[in-house]
């Protein structure tokens, strides 16, 4: 069968199978949603805040780290790619539900950060950040990173839906070049933005290398995602004609690279300060590793890394969909715990003394719910496969060459 040929007869669609999920998704957000508000009632309006930036900042990571895979393949013209990218590309266009989610925080920007509270710059150190670290400049900033991270997320979706009309060769250096460009972007705003949402929780501490290892999340939960979404839809078409072992076997190393970046990024900032051995440094690892949250970094020691690294040396296991799916999910459960773990110790009634709370997990399935929802209307808006990019009849051959 030639190459056009085997284009007009796939059938693009998402499975009807999904609008049952589509439906739930709604139904989990709304439910998250409701239970939120109650929090945020009977319990302080800085409690509510720490559980929320937590259940944001998780579904953000999956949001960005899909927009920098889509930026990778670009760049790359990997052909692993071609069958999953208006899946990260769906995905990534979630960052405008993000951008409205994003407004709790910024009215309670005052309740949560301690720099933003009346009569912080009495504090020296807070003084001197005062000209960064001030409620006005934190909201533009922020505003100033959601319209980048819009800007770029709908352009390379816009480009991309123009592949479903008849060809544009052009496009492709097109792709390239503005992903570059995204990837820069990206690196630049994140770097800012994790500095700003998470570790000014504790202004008293800083580190260099803070927002490349939030970054490195990003990408480990963006592969994560994408493989769960990816093995799910392989048995159906689209997904089922171009998709192939090889290409799982492809994404399943680059998550294994990307967990090996995250674990470099946090062993690398742990050694220096343990070498410094300064007490306002290692205050922040000391609040980490005491009354009861040393537990929660060891299982991130244990179940994060080393346990999936083992896992993932295994070529058998990247290449097997029903064993790489369970350890995706698993993966993405311990970036929750992860963000958890930075983000909650941070606060004067839970450094050194572990706490949890039902409103994480209920801010993380309100928010959950809705960008699910909103991920299955993205999906189902545009067809799965690019129809003219000039990727599909590379793809094409490769297989009926047995590559």
């Amino acid at each position: 069968m030639s190459s056009s040929a085997q284009i007009r007869d796939i059938t693009f669609a998402v499975p009807e199978a999904w609008h049952r999920v589509e439906r739930w998704s709604l139904i989990a957000g709304i439910v998250g949603a409701i239970a939120c508000i109650i929090g945020a009632i009977i319990y302080p309006a800085d409690h509510f805040l720490r559980a929320y930036l937590v259940g944001f900042m998780f579904w953000l990571g999956i949001t960005l780290g899909c927009l920098t895979i889509v930026c990778l393949i670009h760049v790359t013209t990997a052909q692993w790619g071609f069958a999953v990218r208006r899946i990260l590309e769906a995905a990534a266009r979630n960052i405008s539900l993000l951008t409205l989610l994003f407004i709790p925080l910024m009215v309670g920007v005052t309740r949560l950060y301690p720099w933003a509270q009346p009569g912080a710059d009495r504090d020296f150190l807070t003084h001197l950040q005062r000209p960064y670290l001030n409620p006005t400049m934190w909201i533009v900033r922020a505003i100033f990173y959601f319209i980048a991270w819009n800007v770029c997320a709908w352009a390379l979706s816009r480009w991309s839906w123009r592949q479903d009309a008849p060809p544009d060769r052009g496009y492709r250096r097109r792709f390239q070049n503005f992903a570059g460009a995204t990837l820069a972007i990206y690196g630049w705003t994140m770097t800012f933005a994790s500095v700003d949402w998470m570790m000014s929780l504790d202004n008293h501490w800083r580190s260099t290398i803070y927002g490349f290892y939030v970054m490195a999340g990003q990408g480990l939960i963006g592969f994560s995602f994408l493989i769960v979404v990816a093995v799910l839809l392989w048995k159906y078409q689209p997904i089922s004609e171009y998709m192939t072992v090889t290409h799982l076997h492809d994404m399943g190393k680059l998550m294994f690279a990307f967990l090996i970046l995250w674990a470099y990024q946090a062993f690398s900032q742990g050694l220096i300060y343990w070498m410094g051995n300064i007490k306002d440094e290692i205050t922040w690892y000391v609040n980490r590793i005491t009354g009861g949250w040393w537990w929660v970094g060891l299982a991130l020691i244990l179940l994060h890394f080393f346990v999936p690294l083992f896992l993932l040396l295994s070529q058998s296991i990247k290449r097997d969909a029903s064993k790489i799916i369970v350890l995706a999910i698993w993966m993405i459960v311990m970036r929750w715990i992860d963000l958890y773990w930075l983000i909650i110790p941070n606060f004067p009634d839970t450094k050194g003394r572990f706490s949890f709370s039902w409103m994480l997990i209920a801010s993380t399935v309100g928010i959950g719910g809705l960008w699910v929802y909103a991920f299955l209307v993205n999906l189902k808006s545009h067809p799965l496969i690019p129809r003219h990019d000039p990727m599909i009849y590379h793809v094409i051959e490769a297989e009926e060459s047995g590559h």
